[in-house]
């Protein structure tokens, strides 16, 4: 039997990596844009100039965070348009080049992860129909590559080296300042300005440090909704000196790269959001540790046969503060999470972009996992609003339904861990 469900049923929600809920300060920052000063930017009468100094005054603060000057920072759509403008910019502004100095075949390499966010494999894959070469590095068994791997990688004609700050899956944490260091090493050893590098920091923008200098990355891809500011918009860092393709032509807004009218709203809510979120980080990310390590005791303690994916909760230098990616065998991944739902307990299999799909999550298959290991996975990711109350309130059901549906499920293995191929996996 499926535990008793509560008489007044509660939302615990517990998938702060697929987005997050807007912080009050953002919503009241963005509020006059909405219905006094609502003008077209573009405007030269007083609202359209006030709209034009809040998009100024934005750009300051983000760029202020960033370390950066203004003229660095474009304001997009979200998170996968930066992406996209980042991989499509860099390698059609090199097919251009390529096309006025030769008839050739148009050639360039690329460099990523089979662990990436699909805003960036999407884009690399259908560069590569158009001619161009791309190296997809594999992570070891938590998610981790080495800036060794990509040193090893580059080529005479590598244009680009795309690779995430902080995995949206299993909380990973890159070693994105060493693998810019060769960069900046290869290109000076080279005499050359390729390859470009850039980095998407979408769930890195809450809990690491964004100065663009330390990290020396040529771009970095940003998005509000990930840190309690609004859906639709989001950033890209380009440095000065970057050539990219435009890749929407019309009005030439955002300094010629990202034309259409700008969200003034949107704009301001990103910048107060990533103020926030970069100056409360490090006090916030204490307490989410602390109460991911006191969830983790209490999952190990309660149901068996269950692993931690990704990097160790201990290291807080390779790991997300509020991420803890679990397996959990002889179970369905899908079929837990519509079972929490239905007690108010909200989590994901994977990666949000995918959700509708029945596919395991390829993150979590580069890592090596065996596919049960993959489909049985579960991503919890802590919040401002999240206390231990949330997590007891959790474990007063989880464990029942897990018990539960072990009991029904048809992919249930019925082995002894200690005794065949899963014990490697499981002592975790």
């Amino acid at each position: 039997m499926f535990p008793q469900k509560p008489e007044e049923k509660k939302m615990i929600y517990l998938d702060h990596a697929a987005t997050t809920y807007m912080d009050p300060a953002v919503k009241d920052a963005m509020d006059p844009y909405f219905s006094d000063l609502f003008a077209n930017s573009s405007g030269l009468y007083a609202i359209g100039r006030q709209a034009r100094e809040a998009i100024d005054d934005a750009r300051r603060t983000v760029a202020d965070l960033l370390g950066t000057q203004v003229d660095t920072i474009i304001f997009t759509g979200g998170g996968t348009e930066s992406d996209n403008m980042a991989v499509f910019g860099v390698a059609l502004h090199k097919k251009i080049e390529q096309l006025k100095q030769t008839s050739a075949e148009v050639k360039g390499h690329i460099i990523t992860t089979k662990v990436e966010h699909h805003a960036v494999l999407h884009p690399c894959e259908e560069l590569e129909k158009q001619g161009f070469d791309v190296t997809y590095l594999k992570p070891n068994q938590e998610g981790y590559v080495s800036a060794a791997q990509v040193k090893d990688a580059l080529r005479e004609d590598t244009l680009l080296v795309s690779i995430m700050y902080a995995n949206n899956e299993i909380g990973t944490v890159m070693p994105i300042a060493e693998i810019g260091r060769e960069i900046l090493k290869w290109r000076k050893e080279h005499a050359g300005k390729y390859p470009y590098f850039h980095t998407d920091a979408c769930q890195a923008s809450g809990a690491l440090s964004l100065d663009v200098e330390k990290l020396h990355v040529d771009l970095m891809t940003i998005n509000g909704s990930k840190m309690y500011g609004p859906k639709g918009v989001g950033m890209l860092y380009k440095r000065r000196g970057i050539n990219l393709k435009p890749l929407i032509i019309g009005g030439g807004q955002e300094m010629k790269m990202r034309s259409g009218t700008e969200n003034v709203p949107g704009i301001v809510g990103f910048a107060k959001a990533l103020e926030l979120a970069q100056s409360g980080r490090e006090a916030e990310n204490i307490r989410l540790r602390d109460m991911r390590a006191y969830f983790w005791e209490q999952l190990k303690a309660h149901i068996p046969k269950i692993r931690l994916n990704g990097p160790p909760l201990s290291d807080e230098t390779v790991r997300l503060p509020n991420n803890l990616n679990i397996s959990i065998l002889d179970i369905e991944g899908e079929a837990l999470l519509l079972y929490l739902d239905e007690y108010g307990i909200i989590c994901s299999t994977g990666s949000a972009c995918t959700s509708e799909s029945l596919d395991p999550s390829h993150v979590l298959l580069a890592c090596g996992l065996p596919y049960e290991y993959a489909h049985g996975s579960l991503r919890f990711t802590l919040g401002k609003r999240n206390t231990k109350k949330d997590i007891d309130y959790v474990m007063n059901y989880l464990p029942a339904i897990v018990a539960r549906l072990r009991e029904i499920s048809p992919v249930n293995l019925s082995y002894n861990p200690d005794e065949n191929k899963h014990a490697q996996y499981l002592q975790r």
